[in-house]
Order: C-alpha cells, then structure tokens, then sequence
C-alpha cells in the first residue's frame, strides 16, 4: 500500500504539472523505479499513466485542429505515428542495463530542453524558415517523434520549437498540435509496450486515475501560480531526479 500511495501521489503531481507546465515524467518515472518496477517497464509505465491527458489536451484544442490544413495535419501525423513506433521498438530491445545508462542523459537533456525552453524556441522562430513540414522538417518530425516513443521527457518543448522552426507563429495552433501530436505518439508507444507485456498495469491504472484528478485539479493552479515559479520547481525536480541517476549510474 505504501508503494501504490507513493505512486499515486507522483501521479496526481504529475498529471498537475503537465497541465500548468509539463514535466510529468520527473516525477513517474523515478516514482516507478523507486518502487522496483525495472527501469524499461517503469518507462513504458509512465508513458501510460500519463497518456489520458494528452487526449483532454487534443479535445480542449479540438477548434484549432479543425481549422489546420487537413492533408498536412495527416502527413504531419503520419511521420509522427511511424517514428513514435520506431522509438517504441528501440525501447522493447533495450536491456534494462543498456536503459539505466542513458537514462541520466535523458534526463538531464529533458531539464535543459525545459530550462531553456524559451530561448530554444526564440532561436527556432529566428530561424524558422516558414516551410512548413515539407523538406527536411519530415525528418525532423520523424526525429522528434523517435525520441517521444523512446523517452518522453521534454517533448512538448521540442514540438512547440520544431513547429516555431517551420514558421508557426499561433500558440494555440502550435498547443494544439502538440496536444494531438503527442496523444498519437503516445497511443503508438502505449499499444507497442501493451502487446509487448512489458507495462506494469496495477501500477500504471492507479497513476492514470491519479495523474487524470491532478491534470484537473492543475488548471485552477496554473491560474493562481507565477510561471516563474512552477517553471522552478519543474527544473529542481528535474535536476533532482537527474543527480540521482547519475549517482545510481556511478
């Protein structure tokens, strides 16, 4: 009971934090390891526990997703789906020793991307080239979304910056989009580590009833908290988590 409380309670936190400012994964995937789920499961664990809140996020955006170009939104979608399984694959093929190594890195590279968020995305709309995804921007799609199915940490970020690189400027287009995008990337990563049976399901239900009442409880929050100060507790909590790793590595 003890463990399944620990989880909950990450859980609820983080459904909370990815409603205000993203972040989750600091908190359910260390949650997981630390009550013994082996490091591979504990990650596909978390990718479910925080999957319902992708689609609330796609439904609450639901107007500006109608009002995309249709055809691009499938392309677009369709390289998501392909590279979300292909990091979904390279998850299922790594030994859980293999994973503990690069997870630090991961870690680590998720809290940068969060920390420094703001800059990476003012860069990529200084150099986005207004392209749209055609071009090298499938690649980059294809990239990104191999990352999301392999570890997920971060992604929101590096959608908003891929999309300020093809030229989008609309923030609730750009929201949108990442909502929906990651919803199919992380519907291809759930159904990939489901028919593998490597998720830890008594575990994963309880996360995603928990991280489902934080999300809902998060958006009052997020309307009282200065951003200063929720974007300061994600970085501490993602340093945190990062160190220990490191330390676990070492």
């Amino acid at each position: 009971m003890e463990e399944y409380l620990i989880l909950a309670v990450a859980a609820f936190f983080a459904g909370t934090l990815n409603t205000v400012a993203g972040g989750g994964t600091f908190l359910t995937f260390p949650a997981l390891v630390y009550t013994g789920v082996p490091v591979v499961a504990a990650n596909a664990t978390s990718a479910v526990a925080v999957f319902p809140g992708y689609l609330g996020g796609a439904l609450g955006f639901r107007s500006e997703l109608a009002a995309f170009d249709r055809s691009r939104l499938l392309r677009i979608a369709g390289f998501t789906a392909i590279g979300g399984l292909i990091g979904s694959l390279l998850l299922l093929v790594s030994s859980n020793e293999a994973f503990s190594m690069v997870v630090p890195f991961l870690l680590a590279a998720a809290t940068l991307i969060f920390a420094f968020g703001a800059r990476i995305q003012t860069w990529a709309r200084r150099h986005g080239s207004g392209g749209g995804e055609a071009g090298e921007g499938r690649l980059s799609t294809l990239v990104v979304s191999i990352y999301g199915g392999y570890f997920n940490g971060g992604l929101g970020i590096v959608l908003l910056a891929l999309f300020s690189l093809w030229g989008m400027r609309d923030l609730n287009t750009m929201n949108g989009l990442k909502n929906g995008l990651s919803f199919i990337l992380s519907a291809i990563s759930v159904a990939t580590f489901a028919l593998a049976g490597i998720v830890a399901w008594p575990q994963a239900l309880v996360m995603m009833a928990a991280a489902t009442i934080g999300g809902y409880a998060g958006a009052p929050l997020a309307r009282a908290l200065p951003p200063a100060v929720v974007r300061a507790v994600v970085i501490l909590v993602g340093t945190v988590m990062s160190l220990i790793f490191f330390v676990r590595l070492f």
